[in-house]
């Protein structure tokens, strides 16, 4: 008979209590975040949301508040575009120490034209890849502070089928906005990959795991008025692909086990159970090509070089 103290099943819907750890959802405001800060919340942990829209970033509070009583939530503004203002951004956080950070927010361009930065980078792989980057070098002195802190990067299930080019990292020969989008979302994975094998070269007590929300829609997303609306014809077109996919409140399922479960490891990727796309989170094998370790080396360099940071001693 298995013991009474053995660790029981994860559920995503019983989560373990977290008082007294702080938590950062980038983009929490909206979204998947938004979903990883609302249910981080009920685990009585304080959880800030990052927000480059400091107005939307407290509706979204405020919408936490009101479903989950004694919710410990606040904002700050963080611009992932604008990498100069992310030194003060994480000042403005007045910690001594940060449990985890889920690297979450993105841009999603749909049509042409390339945009870009206020730093020149490619709009999508600036500000999905590189802002996070940046933010992993100014958090580090706080994940390094707590017991055991996580770096968490919500990848794509769109990255699967990309490859990166490290000849036009910043799309200019190459400009499909879809295209770019996975790129973008699949070069923050790998540095969350290899962001862990420095961390363990460095002896570091920080933890770096890689998640993926699977197929995630707003129209099989529950209504949180008014950060997000869902609408019955919405409800009801989505109706004949919810046996593949689901909405983003269950997408935010693996990001939050990785922050969470003790049982998750560093390097490991999690995403849905099912083919990848939906229901409960499971750990899945690394992405062939997400392990090869030259390419993630190689991006590193490149990422460190393009925002001026070296990410201290785990810059091996």
């Amino acid at each position: 008979m298995p013991s009474a103290s053995a660790t029981p099943p994860w559920n995503v819907r019983r989560l373990p209590d977290a008082q007294g750890r702080a938590f950062l959802v980038t983009g929490g405001n909206a979204g998947i975040g938004y979903f990883v800060a609302e249910q981080l919340s009920a685990t009585g942990a304080t959880v800030i949301l990052g927000s480059r829209n400091p107005a939307k970033a407290e509706v979204a509070a405020g919408s936490i508040r009101a479903r989950v009583p004694g919710a410990q939530v606040r904002a700050v503004r963080l611009d992932l575009a604008d990498l100069a203002s992310l030194e003060h951004a994480v000042r403005s956080l007045d910690m001594n120490h940060l449990d985890a950070v889920v690297h979450n927010a993105g841009v999603a361009l749909d049509d042409p034209p390339r945009q870009e930065t206020r730093d020149g980078h490619e709009l999508m792989f600036g500000t999905n890849h590189l802002g996070h980057v940046a933010l992993t070098h100014w958090l580090m002195p706080l994940l390094s502070a707590a017991p055991a802190a996580r770096v968490v990067t919500m990848g794509s299930f769109a990255a699967k089928s990309e490859r990166l080019r490290l000849d036009d990292l910043q799309s200019r020969k190459d400009c499909r906005p879809k295209r770019t989008y996975g790129r973008s979302k699949l070069a923050q994975m790998y540095f969350g990959i290899e962001l862990e094998r420095r961390l363990r070269a460095a002896g570091s007590t920080v933890a770096s795991v890689v998640v993926h929300p699977g197929g995630a829609l707003d129209s099989l997303t529950p209504s949180r008025p008014p950060v997000h609306v869902r609408t019955t014809r919405a409800r009801l077109s989505a109706a004949p692909v919810a046996v593949l996919v689901q909405g983003k409140d269950a997408g935010a399922w693996s990001a939050v086990r990785a922050v969470l479960d003790p049982a998750v490891r560093g390097g490991e990727l999690w995403g849905p159970r099912a083919f990848g796309l939906r229901g409960e989170p499971r750990r899945e094998p690394v992405w062939k090509h997400l392990a090869n370790t030259s390419v993630a080396a190689q991006l590193w360099d490149a990422s460190c070089q393009l925002t001026g940071t070296d990410l201290g001693a785990i810059s091996t």
